[in-house]
């Protein structure tokens, strides 16, 4: 079947070229919400740029919905948590428009400390008034970066070029990792007192919205210089044009607004103020890089892949993939395979990461993937690694995930325990090279089980004929038995038996091993 995907913002040629190929794509810009709704339920995947509005609303109409992608880096346009909700995967684009707003900045910072719009409109009006414009250096100035990610960091290599020195804000980045780059990290309320130009790049979140105000302008040093290229509503535009005005703040430059276009803002009227229409990620190559990027994307999702930048899941950062996908890989098997073992209603689960597993960079992401494997084969809405952890909650399961020292002689393991309101079962499986994952344990008992393919699990009476039995109806069945092990912790008691098999058991066949004179409990599973 041909995805069909709504393109909703101007996106580059390039991008929608991509779509084409594999999918219908209709390109049908500047709707309304109540338009958008009224469309939405018929699209696959929206691909927006800053200019639509993905509310709740509007997903909540797109019932097959399955992506949204943003050509950019910012998604405050996007109702992520609704996304999230319905199980939509959300993604950007954060690197296709890096460089350009960096050197968008850099360009500001240099406008701001020459006064070079301010002089070209005086020239061009006739006049002649060198002195009126007299600029300050960079060199050995101090550049406060609010948000050290991708931009931030560029930034900090053009300052460091022109011998400034930087520090930086973020509460995600180490002391080691800022070091490494030759950028001092310091609270905010310190970037504020020392730095002599600051450059924001941080998203607006709850916690950022008008974080410089007032009261912060008040810490900074005189004759401070602000810069905004990231969100607007992070600086409060009214307390900035007050200290503007008096003096405090030397000049300002905005690439981004609180309300845009900023018709009614008070920053319109003041010459020491440099603004720009939001033109951070206006360059040529960047547009077709973010459309690429999404468009990319978007296709992969709907083909059943991984999106490269989601944003409302877990992501493995591409230096941590080799490492972190194996265990990923076994912990989907080991969630698929438990829930196939037991019964009545799940209550609660325990994860326990041991051994090199508990220093896994990205746990979380490993235990949304044993949420899927586990929800996904049993509810009618599709389970994934983006609304796993609502469904759960949603239906009351409990949760707990721990990490130990411990790994049962093993190198790492991963043990999941499920209880329900009849019974417990405990899964444990374990990693020993990128291609070699077992399920070593089921149920306290010892296993060496490659993950994948159809098996037979009981538990029995240690006792002989047993397994022949089980064997023998396989057998006039046409289901042909691949491996066989057998766990147990002392003769003649209980045992289990695991029986690899190359094809699906009919009912039958598992009804009569089930009848067999000391099978306790015997299932077929498919991982």
């Amino acid at each position: 079947m041909k995805y069909r995907v709504l393109v909703s913002d101007p996106l580059a040629e390039e991008g929608i070229d991509i779509l084409k190929e594999f999918c219908d794509v209709d390109v049908n810009t500047g709707l309304t919400e109540d338009q958008l709704v009224a469309i939405i339920g018929d699209y696959d995947a929206l691909l927006v740029r800053s200019g639509t509005e993905v509310t709740a609303r509007v997903i909540d109409a797109g019932a097959k919905l399955k992506f949204i992608g943003r050509a950019g880096a910012g998604v405050d346009n996007i109702d992520t948590e609704a996304a999230t909700r319905r199980g939509i995967i959300v993604a950007n684009a954060p690197e296709g428009n890096t460089l350009a707003a960096t050197e968008h900045t850099m360009a500001m910072m240099l406008s701001l400390a020459r006064n070079i719009p301010q002089a070209t409109a005086s020239l061009k009006k006739g006049e002649w008034k060198r002195s009126k414009f007299m600029g300050v250096e960079l060199n050995d100035k101090i550049l406060g970066i609010m948000g050290f990610g991708r931009i931030g960091r560029e930034v900090a290599k053009r300052a460091q070029a022109m011998q400034m020195k930087c520090i930086a804000y973020d509460p995600f980045i180490t002391q080691e990792r800022a070091a490494s780059l030759g950028v001092e990290m310091v609270p905010l309320d310190e970037l504020f007192r020392r730095a002599d130009v600051i450059t924001v790049h941080t998203p607006l979140i709850k916690e950022t919205r008008h974080v410089i105000n007032t009261e912060t302008i008040a810490t900074m040093r005189d004759g401070v210089r602000l810069i905004n290229c990231a969100r607007g509503g992070i600086i409060d535009e009214k307390a900035l044009a007050d200290a503007v005005a008096s003096g405090k703040v030397a000049g300002a430059a905005l690439d981004v607004f609180e309300n845009e276009p900023p018709t009614d803002s008070p920053l319109l009227g003041l010459d020491k103020v440099i603004v720009t229409p939001h033109l951070g990620a206006s360059t040529v190559e960047a547009q077709k890089n973010v459309a690429v990027s999404v468009a990319n994307q978007c296709i992969s999702v709907l083909s059943g892949g991984p999106a490269k930048y989601v944003v409302n899941a877990p992501m493995i950062p591409a230096e941590q993939q080799a490492l972190v996908e194996p265990y990923a890989m076994l912990a989907q098997k080991m969630g698929s395979l438990l829930i196939q073992l037991v019964e009545g209603r799940l209550e609660s689960l325990e994860i326990t990461y041991g051994g090199e597993a508990a220093g896994l960079p990205n746990t979380k992401f490993v235990t949304r993937v044993i949420l899927k494997g586990m929800l996904d084969p049993i509810l009618q809405v599709p389970a994934n690694i983006v609304n796993a952890e609502f469904v759960a909650k949603e239906r009351g399961i409990r949760m707990s995930e721990t990490t130990t020292e411990e790994a049962q002689g093993f190198k790492n393991i991963i043990t999941i325990t499920a209880k329900t309101d009849r019974m417990t079962e405990t899964v444990s499986g374990s990693v020993s090279g990128p291609n070699r994952a077992r399920i070593v344990s089921i149920g306290g008992y010892m296993t060496d089980l490659t993950p994948t393919g159809h098996v037979v699990i009981s538990r029995h009476t240690d006792k002989p004929g047993v397994i022949g039995k089980a064997a023998t109806i396989l057998g006039r069945a046409n289901v042909n038995i691949a491996g066989m092990q057998v766990g147990r912790h002392k003769p003649g008691e209980e045992a289990l038996m695991v029986l690899t098999v190359d094809s699906a058991v009919p009912a039958d066949a598992m009804n009569e091993i089930k009848k067999i004179d000391g099978i306790h409990t015997a299932k077929h599973a498919e991982i």
